[in-house]
């Protein structure tokens, strides 16, 4: 039935598209050394000046106007700091090439003219939102990171950029890369003053990009255009400062600098760190890559997605493991980072980077977890866990385009990470029921060494023909990964059954885990008309991984103790995935719209082997087919519409097959599945914008959904009695002691996602000031099993807030914003469980610069938990204040002093709902300290 409904809808379009006789016309714009980005290039039609057609030029530089009729034409390029283009050309009966565009810099400065006037704030280009910096007053010290917080639909949320409420994915300087994929480091290292424009999209894969069909591969993307004069020269700024808190250990110190050599098309970024005030500075990709993720297969998309195990302390795919990004606890960090991008030639473009990180962390973390039991009496668990960890991290990437000639073009984006970590956690647990009757508890201390590298390339061939619309191109991915981790694990378990027992636990784990990946994508286009175009593509891929896993039990004291053999925590056990793919796609493209559909089968296998303690196999095959859609419809410039359908599959990791008991915390074990079979999704997503530049409003509106055949969540069993748990082993197997709990990964239907998000922008004239307001709502309907029975976990967020920041003065900026959170978590087993839960976060931050050379800043937040259980809800105020004076030439330095937590009020707390079971957590966080800080700004820019 999918196929004849695909099949009419791409013979209606084709019908429609052959009789339009229409052309393209495109071109590059440059200044002579290097392509320019977001230029906007008009076109109007000389016999009829109501047909206007506008776009704005890509990352390099490219225009394209796809549909122009017959007739001639004037083309006006206009670009900030340059002078206007304008000239005359003809489309007759085939396509047209301008070549390259060359704008003239504009070297009359105006002197003594002060000019006034509302300047743009947002405008629409096509899917493109930019905004102009200007219109967004900051301090002269301000981060890209302060200035994009003042934009309509742009928030930071626990150090993750989110813009039109998705995380930003990466961060382009003129269109190029900039520190790798790491988007809050790049915003944090390039000050506000060299912005010009701000454009938010969504990226395209590469093979996307060239063949003009969306694979479904899109990050959403900030592209930085830096201000004409401020694109050459050096700039940077560097810092040291001392202090001392409270506690045990009161000496607290920052230092660091970053610093920038501009040059045309070269850029060079260093900058480096040290301090141990828990400015971590690097983001999440610092996490070794194949920590157990998955691999993602379906309608054009291959990316990888995170399985639906729940929480596996200590597991061998556990981020915690290696983890390097925003930690809770205190944190010590030193870090080094160097970015490059160049061109070589006129056919080489490079960008490369590499970062170091070194953090030493401490935490504390109290933890209330309540399970959905299916038993009268409600289960509950309580643990005290004290950590201590010290992880190394370097990484590495680099991008090579290489534009052959004009019809070939090679791509080349290889990726290493390397790292190390020590850590010992020790922490003590609590089971009990109803009435603080007490059914066991554990005493247990994990030391644990782990190392391991991580390598992707991935290499682009395309090839345009003659002919307009006719492509080839081909990807080639391969990866490779490799960890060893070894644990010591000593604990203390106490189990209050009918007859209370002790038990000792004393044992060494060693685990070798690798894998590797081979992929490839293999695409051709042909026009069919002037409008449409067929794409055929195949996708093939191999992935293997393996793990070996040896645990020994340690008997006798240290002085005279023996390993032995422990066969039911041991497993030896490789997984093969092989999938093919193919299909067609068709796309469709109006004067203001496009349409695109396809439909992709795909034929998979899943093999898994366990050669040790007991050999058995698994062999699962798969055969599906993968539809997928999209719409784009333009009806104004102002205006944008797309909606969007795809699906996808997902393999279990190997980590989830392999049936092995990992029992790191002895009350809560946890183990594989070799039965799973793969995931099946379908998403929608429908997104709307809307600009008027006139009066500076803008509107984004988000609707999105999700929903998962075979999804893979969890099964839980809650011990009522003392069980000894099978395992296809030869070992005795694992007592179950009652009250403890064993949780396996399980495949259900019925996990469904729906989410809703909306932005308006406005200014506030009597304040000189933007006001942005956001609305969202989120429903997540989750099954999991609880002891066999079928629990639907059903939670509703609403949430709403706004920002009002100052855009009036660069001496005094300020900024008000309010977030509440309303949720609803029901469940189907014990309804008497459900919640209602409430938090609040308020901030003021005031920077003003007075006097002379004073400054004071102020950063006030209020946070309020309701309803989330005794000791977790709060009502506490975070108020960091500083005070201090510009000095030297063009006030250049200055020296700051610090209070940090000034009410002595900072607290970190959290809530987590899963399919079967509700925790709270609350996390040691750095108290109050005081700080004297000197920096220095230096800027030298070349005209």
């Amino acid at each position: 039935m999918i196929q004849k409904l695909l099949f009419l809808v791409i013979g209606c379009t084709l019908a429609g598209g052959v009789s339009a006789q229409t052309f393209s016309a495109s071109g590059t714009v440059t200044n002579g050394k290097s392509s320019l980005v977001g230029v906007t290039v008009l076109v109007n039609d000389q016999s009829d000046s109501t047909k206007r057609n506008g776009v704005i030029t890509n990352t390099e530089g490219r225009f394209l106007f796809p549909a122009l009729s017959s007739g001639t034409y004037r083309l006006r390029a206009t670009f900030i700091g340059y002078q206007t283009l304008e000239m005359q050309f003809r489309v007759d009966s085939q396509t047209v090439n301008l070549g390259a565009l060359r704008l003239i810099e504009n070297a009359r400065q105006l002197k003594g003219v002060t000019i006034i006037g509302q300047q743009l704030r947002v405008e629409q280009k096509g899917d493109t939102v930019q905004y102009n910096a200007g219109a967004f007053k900051t301090n002269p010290d301000a981060t890209a990171e302060d200035l994009i917080k003042k934009l309509p639909g742009v928030t930071l949320e626990n150090g993750t950029v989110k813009t039109q409420g998705e995380d930003v994915k990466r961060v382009l300087i003129d269109g190029k890369p900039f520190f790798g994929d790491d988007p809050t480091l790049a915003l944090r290292n390039l000050p506000a003053e060299v912005i010009d424009r701000i454009q938010v999209f969504d990226r395209l894969s590469d093979q996307a990009q060239f063949t003009g069909f969306d694979d479904g591969n899109t990050d959403k993307t900030i592209n930085i255009i830096t201000k004409p004069g401020r694109n050459n020269g050096q700039f940077g700024k560097v810092y040291a400062g001392f202090g001392n808190d409270r506690s045990d250990d009161p000496a607290r110190y920052t230092l660091g600098g970053t610093v920038n050599f501009f040059k045309g098309d070269r850029r060079i970024s260093v900058l480096g760190l040290s301090n141990n005030i828990n400015q971590q500075n690097f983001s999440s990709q610092d996490l070794l890559g194949a920590l157990g993720g998955t691999q993602r297969q379906g309608g054009g998309a291959n990316r990888p997605r995170g399985g639906g195990g729940g929480a596996t302390r200590g597991g061998s795919g556990d981020a915690s493991n290696f983890l390097v990004g925003q930690q809770g606890g205190i944190t010590g960090t030193s870090a080094f980072g160097l970015n490059y991008s160049d061109t070589w030639g006129k056919k080489v473009t490079v960008t490369g980077s590499y970062f170091f990180n070194d953090t030493r962390n401490t935490s504390n973390t109290l933890l209330n977890r309540t399970y959905f039991a299916t038993s009268g009496q409600s289960q509950f668990y309580s643990e005290d866990e004290t950590a201590a960890t010290r992880n190394n991290n370097n990484r590495t990437n680099l991008r090579l385009e290489y534009k052959i000639n004009s019809k070939n073009s090679l791509i080349i984006t290889p990726q290493m990470s390397w790292q190390s970590t020590r850590s010992t956690n020790a922490f003590t647990g609590v089971n009990t029921l109803s009435q603080n009757v007490l059914l066991s508890r554990t005493a247990s201390e994990n030391n644990t060494r782990s190392q391991g590298y991580n390598f992707s390339n991935n290499a682009v061939f395309q090839h345009r023909f003659a002919k307009q619309g006719r492509t080839f191109s081909v990807g080639l991915t391969t990866s490779f990964n490799d960890r060893t981790r070894d644990n010591r694990l000593q604990s203390t378990n106490e189990f209050f059954t009918g007859k209370d027992s002790i038990l000792l636990i004393d044992q060494q784990a060693n685990t070798l885990t690798g894998g590797n990946t081979l992929s490839g994508n293999i695409s051709y286009t042909e026009p069919l008309s002037a409008r449409g175009q067929l794409q055929l593509t195949y996708s093939p891929g191999l992935t293997n991984g393996n793990t070996d896993k040896e645990t020994f039990n340690l008997i006798g004291t240290n002085g005279s103790q023996i390993r032995r053999l422990d066969t039911t925590l041991s497993n030896t056990f490789n997984s093969r995935y092989l999938s093919q793919r193919a299909g067609a796609s068709y796309r469709l493209r109006g004067k203001s719209w496009q349409f695109s559909a396809g439909l992709f089968y795909q034929n998979a296998s899943l093999t898994g082997d366990q050669t040790f303690p007991r050999p058995f196999e698994v062999r699962k095959t798969f055969s599906n087919l993968l539809p997928t859609a999209m719409f784009n419809f333009r009806p104004t410039p102002q205006q944008n519409l797309r909606l969007m359908y795809r699906t996808a599959t997902n393999v279990p990791s190997v980590n989830q097959l392999q049936n092995v008991i990992d029992n790191s915390n002895p009350l809560q074990l946890t183990a594989g599945n070799p039965d799973l079979k793969q995931e099946y999704t379908h998403t929608f997503s429908a997104r709307y914008n809307r600009t008027n530049p006139a009066n500076a409003r803008s509107f984004f509106l988000l609707l999105s959904g999700t929903l998962t055949n075979d999804n893979i969540t969890n099964t839980t069993f809650l011990a009522s009695r003392d069980t000894l748990l099978a395992s296809r082993s030869d070992g005795p197997g694992v007592m179950l002691y009652r009250g403890s709990q064993l949780t396996r990964p399980v495949n259900l239907n019925g996990y469904r996602n729906m989410r809703s998000f909306a932005t308006y922008g406005l200014p506030v004239a009597f304040l000189k000031s933007n006001l942005n307001l956001n609305l969202g709502y989120t429903y997540t309907h989750a099954p999991g099993l609880i002891n066999g029975v079928l629990n639907l976990s059903n939670s509703s967020v609403f949430n709403s807030g706004f920002v009002l920041s100052s855009s009036a003065s660069e001496t005094f900026d300020f900024t008000v914003s309010y977030s509440a959170n309303y949720n609803l978590v029901r469940n189907t087993i014990r309804p008497q469980l459900n919640t209602n839960y409430f938090f609040h976060t308020g901030n003021v931050r005031l920077n003003w610069l007075f006097g002379k050379g004073f400054l004071l800043n102020s950063d006030l937040t209020n946070t309020l938990y309701q309803g989330l259980g005794a000791g977790f809800d709060q009502n506490f105020v975070l108020w960091n204040l500083s005070f201090g004076k510009k000095m030297l030439k063009n006030k250049l330095a200055e020296i700051k002093l610090t209070v940090f937590d000034v009410l002595r009020q900072n607290n970190s707390i959290s809530r987590n709902v899963t399919e079967t079971y509700v925790d709270d957590t609350r996390t040691q966080v750095l108290g109050q300290y005081a700080m004297l800080t000197f920096a220095y700004t230096f800027r030298n820019f070349i005209r």
